[in-house]
């Protein structure tokens, strides 16, 4: 995939931190390095408190990182101010998991569509219908929706105005923060094909936060495996279940309940607690509660290798060129 897509924005050791009580730091993300390329999906899937919304965050310069770099293009984006960061905004857009807290309720849908266009000063005024009614069609909305209130619309229909509000600005790169978990199953199959379809319509990257395994690796061309702030395995989405090696992406892939499975097969849960982000232990992370914890791994925190091509892990279970230990 590396070699035959564009490489829109690469992350390069992003380190995120957060002030805590008692003069602590929370580590949010730590040495993150990750790649989006063009017209492709890079799921990133993990527990609650995983660091995968944050590091997002810092994709879309919601937040600043305090190590490392976020290339667009070559170009380090994570200092951006004024009207730099403004005027880029454009190139990378958000769909949020609630559209109903992201909408003002007291605008009607053709005015929170075109706002970004107006903002940008792209559009007239009086072009605000015409433009929305265009776009409301490509999310598979009736354009006459462009008069009413979010209020009046269900969660798959405003999640479809979400979409369409982040696609106006024609951006390379949208992010989706868990933009599917709060809708009924059957309605968040419609909006997976949807975003699959205007994906193919538009070659636009993709990144998907999700905590749910199997929807991420359905959806994704390379998945990225988070815990506790740190990158575990990196894979082709469509080698997840067959092809993953880290004891945890493993836990979470034997935890995932589907009308598909083996039900003579038990589902597993991961036993114990994760630490708090606050007290992480020396060493891999997930050390507590690994069932092939060695000695290494309590004292040594193992670095993020390439294993084959398109696949890298952090663990000391494997060596550089992927053979088991």
């Amino acid at each position: 995939m590396s070699e035959t897509r564009e490489l829109i924005l690469e992350a390069k050791h992003v380190t995120k931190r957060y002030p805590a009580s008692g003069d602590r730091m929370l580590t949010a993300c730590q040495d993150v390095s990750l790649k989006f390329y063009k017209g492709k999906t890079l799921g990133i899937v993990g527990e609650s408190g995983c660091g995968k919304s944050t590091f997002m965050r810092m994709v879309v310069s919601l937040e600043q990182p305090d190590e490392g770099e976020i290339l667009f293009h070559g170009r380090d984006i994570s200092r951006l101010k004024g009207r730099e960061l403004r005027q880029h905004r454009q190139k990378i857009q958000m769909v949020f998991q609630d559209p109903a807290e992201a909408f003002s309720p007291k605008m009607k849908v053709m005015d929170i569509i075109c706002e970004p266009l107006l903002n940008f000063k792209r559009i007239r005024k009086s072009e605000k219908e015409a433009v929305a009614r265009k776009y409301l069609e490509m999310v598979e909305l009736p354009g006459d929706f462009a008069l009413r209130y979010p209020h009046s619309m269900s969660g798959g229909q405003r999640q479809r105005v979400g979409i369409a509000r982040a696609l106006v600005l024609e951006p390379e790169l949208i992010v989706y923060d868990e933009a599917t978990s709060a809708l009924d199953v059957s309605v968040q199959k419609t909006i997976v094909e949807l975003l699959v379809k205007l994906q193919k319509e538009k070659d636009i990257a993709y990144g998907f936060i999700c905590h749910d395994m199997a929807l991420v690796q359905s959806l994704s061309h390379q998945v990225a495996v988070m815990y506790l702030g740190s990158i575990m395995e990196v894979l082709p989405g469509e080698k997840v279940a067959s092809g993953c090696r880290h004891p945890y992406t493993k836990a979470m892939i034997d935890a995932v309940f589907d009308l598909r499975m083996d039900f003579d097969k038990p589902i597993k849960s991961i036993e114990s607690e994760a630490p708090s982000p606050l007290d992480l232990p020396a060493g891999c992370p997930f050390q507590n509660r690994c069932p092939r914890c060695m000695e290494i791994c309590r004292r040594e925190k193992p670095a993020l290798r390439q294993i084959e091509e398109d696949h890298q892990i952090a663990c000391h279970l494997y060596g550089q060129q992927g053979e088991q230990r």
